[in-house]
């Protein structure tokens, strides 16, 4: 019995190297075809006509191919980029695939700051690309990568954007033995077309005047322009500087944070009873409407013996209000900064990994990449706002001036 099981061992041994070796090779193989049979029907669209098809359709035709390397995490597979002879080839294609890897290159900075080790790196490298990154190219390939993200950081910013969504985040820093704040600015915007982009991101020292005014200076040099609405928190620092910059742009204070100041002077066993009161408010179908609520509602908290409440409503708001000037449709999405908050909840929550930064460009550097992966997804390609609306409420408003 023990010689049969001895000689069934025998018959069933697997050699899993073997195995796996071959499996990498089928996925490369797999990978390597779907993509040039991709950038083959792309060329032939660039062309109007298939290879070789005669068509009156046809406004190119092909002229061979070079080859290149492209690092997939099945690992390396060669590209067969057509070339085109009246026209320059330049494929989405593979902008598109590099776009579901750059989260590695946020993973490697992660890596970095965290003081992984370096043979930890070159295995997770490898486990990544398929390609082993040496001890001594690590600190080089951070630098290629804080120089791609640079050159981001500070292309040209093209066309009109009427809503833009400003915001700040604290991050900790090690200065000589101490931690310390260091602060990141973001600013998102939604594009003519109806599309989110993300505008820039630059260290702010602090979220004061100062800080601010050096981000929307920045802003403006890269070409933000056509800006009819910013939408922020109510930092002092930042409403100045938004005055100074963009004058003719209307301010909107978040309505949510202002309902978190409001609460704030409310006891908490009245909390949700005035949270009611001031939705109210928001539901109106006109600003008019709204004031008269918002009105009615400071009378009902002095009843309340909630003063102070009252007080802040009544001084402040009329800045939660400006909303009401845009299109009916874009109401919801404007009168809060949420679609920010939401992407700084997202970076706070990569961040908190690190801890402490070695200093605040590190920061900023680890944000970048974070913002250019989100701005790489699904977030960027889809239709955020129908922006005719706000064309056609400019044209009835000269029609009525």
């Amino acid at each position: 019995m023990k010689d049969d099981t001895k000689k069934l061992n025998n018959v069933v041994s697997i050699d899993e190297t073997r195995i796996q070796d071959h499996l990498g090779e089928l996925v490369r193989g797999t990978v390597e075809e779907t993509l040039n049979s991709m950038l083959d029907a792309e060329a032939d669209q660039l062309c109007g006509a298939g290879r070789y098809e005669r068509s009156a359709r046809r406004t190119d035709t092909r002229a061979g191919h070079y080859e290149r390397k492209l690092h997939t995490r099945a690992g390396a597979v060669n590209i067969k980029m057509p070339k085109l002879r009246k026209q320059t080839f330049e494929t989405a294609i593979i902008e598109r695939y590099r776009r579901r890897e750059s989260s590695i290159e946020e993973s490697l900075i992660e890596m970095y700051l965290a003081g992984v080790s370096v043979r930890r790196v070159e295995d997770i490298t490898e486990a990544l690309w398929g390609t082993r990154v040496s001890s001594g190219t690590v600190s080089n390939l951070n630098k290629k990568i804080y120089k791609k993200l640079e050159r981001w950081r500070n292309q040209p910013i093209e066309g009109d954007f009427p809503y833009v969504y400003l915001d700040g985040i604290v991050l900790k820093r090690s200065w000589a033995g101490e931690i310390k704040n260091v602060s990141v600015l973001v600013a998102i915007g939604v594009h003519e077309s109806g599309f989110r982009q993300i505008l820039g991101v630059s260290e702010g020292h602090k979220e004061d005047k100062s800080g601010w005014g050096g981000f929307l200076s920045h802003l403006k040099q890269r070409g933000l322009k056509g800006v009819k609405l910013i939408i922020s928190d109510a930092c002092l620092g930042l409403y100045e500087s938004a005055a100074e910059y963009y004058p003719e742009a209307a301010w909107q204070r978040c309505m949510v944070h202002f309902h978190r100041n409001v609460a704030s002077k409310v006891p908490s066993s009245k909390v949700k009873q005035v949270a009611r009161m001031l939705k109210a408010i928001y539901a109106s179908e006109s600003a008019e409407a709204a004031w008269q609520k918002a009105i009615s509602v400071i009378e009902d908290l002095r009843t309340m013996k909630l003063t102070t409440a009252a007080d802040l409503l009544e001084q402040k708001i009329d800045e939660t209000l400006t909303y009401y000037q845009f299109p009916p449709s874009h109401w919801i999405r404007i009168r809060t900064n949420n679609p920010l908050e939401r992407i700084m909840k997202e970076i706070r929550r990569r961040t908190r990994v690190v801890g402490a930064f070695p200093d605040g460009h590190s920061a900023l550097m680890l944000t970048a990449a974070r913002l250019r992966h989100i701005a790489g997804t699904k977030w960027g390609t889809r239709k955020y706002l129908c922006m005719e609306k706000l064309q056609q409420l400019k044209i009835d408003n000269q029609l009525t001036a």
